[in-house]
């Protein structure tokens, strides 16, 4: 699958990146609206915001949208291989990636943010969502979760996280179902994730250090 990549060029941390991901392709029955459309759409509007606000962040940010997620994080494993290597065979790029963030749980608004066992960034997501619990943002769940595009960085060393949807009708309907169309989408959540995972992404790239790194257990 084709992946698609695009960055907003960062000042005087340029060569640092935040990524903002979710991916393009779909099972088969459906457009796969919620299953990732509207994470597509969400981390479209993320770049959309801060170009139309005029934001200068510090470090890049990268928005990514993967292919063949569905065939097993063939996109952004591949990707990740290629610019950032392995946890144990870094590239020197390895280093410069602030975060990831994955946007694969249906339309459902940001409820928090999966921690990955991460307790340095566990603290950080604990402060900045501040800026958005007016939007019902509440969570920093300490556990690791899987099984999409974010543990392609996580495996390998480099922090990346799932943000926390409302699950709505997504695992009793829509995920990898036939009745995946946009007759599902809620619009007012989707606006809700851009503009929480807006916030994500420009903490992270203005933040005067990148996030921890794991500390080994």
């Amino acid at each position: 699958g084709i992946s698609v990549i695009a960055d907003i060029p960062g000042s005087d941390l340029a060569h640092e990146v935040v990524i903002m991901g979710a991916h393009l392709d779909t099972t088969p029955g459906s457009t796969g609206a919620t299953d990732n459309a509207t994470g597509v759409a969400a981390m479209m509007e993320v770049a959309r915001v801060v170009t139309t606000l005029g934001l200068k962040p510090r470090r890049t940010i990268r928005i990514a949208l993967w292919g063949a997620e569905e065939q097993g994080l063939l996109g952004s494993r591949a990707y990740v291989q290629t610019h950032y290597g392995t946890a144990a065979k870094p590239t020197p790029a390895h280093a410069n990636v602030a975060a990831y963030y994955n946007l694969d749980n249906g339309t459902g608004r940001i409820r928090g943010i999966w921690g990955q066992g991460n307790r340095g960034a566990i603290a950080l997501f604990s402060q900045w969502i501040e800026a958005v619990r007016d939007l019902g943002v509440e969570f920093v769940g300490p556990r690791s979760v899987g099984a999409t595009d974010h543990a392609s960085f996580d495996t390998q060393g480099i922090p990346g996280f799932q943000f926390m949807q409302e699950r709505l009708e997504y695992n009793s309907r829509t995920h990898h179902s036939n009745m995946d169309f946009v007759d599902r989408v809620q619009p007012d959540d989707l606006v809700q994730q851009a503009t929480v995972a807006s916030v994500f992404a420009w903490y992270t790239a203005n933040w005067p250090e990148k996030l921890p790194r794991k500390t080994p257990v």
